[in-house]
Parts: C-alpha cells; sequence; structure tokens
C-alpha cells in the first residue's frame, strides 16, 4: 500500500475529528454534574384546579376557601401554599350565623408559621357587615392580628365611609381594631352620635 500526501491528510482529519468529539463530550459531562448540585425545587408539588375547601373544628364548620388554582411548594426551606389566580375565603364565627368574607387576587399562606398574606383588591366583609377594602392584608394566625400599612376604606352598615390613610391593626375577628391617619365624612343626621 502506498500512503499519498491525500491518504495522510484524511486520516490526519480523522484523527482531530475523532479528538475534537471526545473533548466535546466529556466537556458536557462535566457541566451536567455542575447542574446537578444547584437544580431548583422550587416548583409546585401539588396543584389543585377548582379548588374548594373546608375547615371544620369540632363538627362545625370555620372556613369554606375557593379559588381556581392553588400551588404547593413543599420541596423548599419555607413550604407554602399559593393561590396566584384570586381567592375567596368565607369565615363563620359560633355568634354570627352569616360568614364574612375576603377576596383577593392573591394569597400566600406559610403553614407552618400560620401567616397568611392577601394582595390585590383585597376585599373583607365582616359577619356584621362592615367593609373594607386596601390592596394588602396580613394575618398572623398565632397572635391572632391582621393587619397591613396600605391605605385601607372602610364602609361601615350605615354607608359611611372613613379612609385611613396608613393602614390598621385589628383582631382577627374584628372585635378591635385600630387605624393610623383617619380621615373621611359621617352623616351625623343619621348617626346614633349626633343624638
Amino acid at each position: 500500500m502506498f500512503l499519498t500526501s491525500k491518504n495522510i491528510k484524511f486520516k490526519n482529519i480523522a484523527y482531530l475529528f475523532s479528538c475534537a468529539i471526545f473533548f466535546i463530550f466529556t466537556s458536557c459531562e462535566d457541566d451536567l454534574t455542575k447542574q446537578k448540585g444547584t437544580d431548583s425545587k422550587n416548583f409546585p408539588s401539588q396543584v389543585i384546579n377548582n379548588a374548594n375547601i373546608i375547615q371544620r373544628d369540632s363538627g362545625m364548620i370555620t372556613l369554606k376557601a375557593y379559588a381556581p388554582v392553588i400551588e404547593k411548594y413543599e420541596l423548599i426551606d419555607s413550604p407554602y401554599v399559593v393561590a396566584k389566580k384570586g381567592i375567596k375565603i368565607d369565615f363563620f364565627d359560633k355568634k354570627n350565623p352569616k360568614p364574612g368574607t375576603i377576596t383577593a387576587k392573591y394569597a400566600r399562606i406559610f403553614e407552618y408559621k400560620k401567616f397568611y398574606e392577601a394582595k390585590g383588591d383585597v376585599r373583607i366583609t365582616t359577619n356584621e357587615g362592615r367593609r373594607f377594602v386596601t390592596q394588602s392584608v396580613y394575618w398572623d394566625q398565632r397572635k391572632q392580628r391582621i393587619y397591613t400599612r396600605d391605605t385601607v376604606y372602610q364602609t361601615m352598615p350605615d354607608g359611611s365611609v372613613l379612609i385611613n390613610a396608613h393602614g390598621m391593626w385589628a383582631k382577627d375577628d374584628f372585635s378591635e381594631y385600630r387605624f393610623f391617619k383617619n380621615s373621611g365624612e359621617i352623616d351625623m343626621g343619621q348617626n346614633k352620635l349626633a343624638q
């Protein structure tokens, strides 16, 4: 067999090509092992569509929640449940058969901390008919406190409206609440305070 310059060039090209493929495959393996340690675990482990949740205490319904989608994130350090497409919650009191309601465009619940947050056009109606509208509300269930630093619009059952420019603090059953920097209009002719 005669070696010509054409055969030598072909063998050199084939040799270089096989070396290049070897280095490409080994470099890909190294990148894959580096990526395995930094995989994100922030994805939902459970997804519930058209959620309808009922919570009971001693046989009595204490809460009903409705949401188009609820996602549960359990594989991270601080697990939480989120309703990104909105939520409506009816809460019940032993003293009053009429439920109170909370609606929001977004809600997140930290189950272990018993801490809840609602954001986006938050509307709260108490069992007594008082209505509160704000952009965000936080509920610390352990301390039984609800609070916000956003402007709160409060409508009383008689129709009077108060604007609370720097938020509010309340017990979670709204038996006691406090507002910061209030303003508004009250019709003193129809108000019991005027008499």
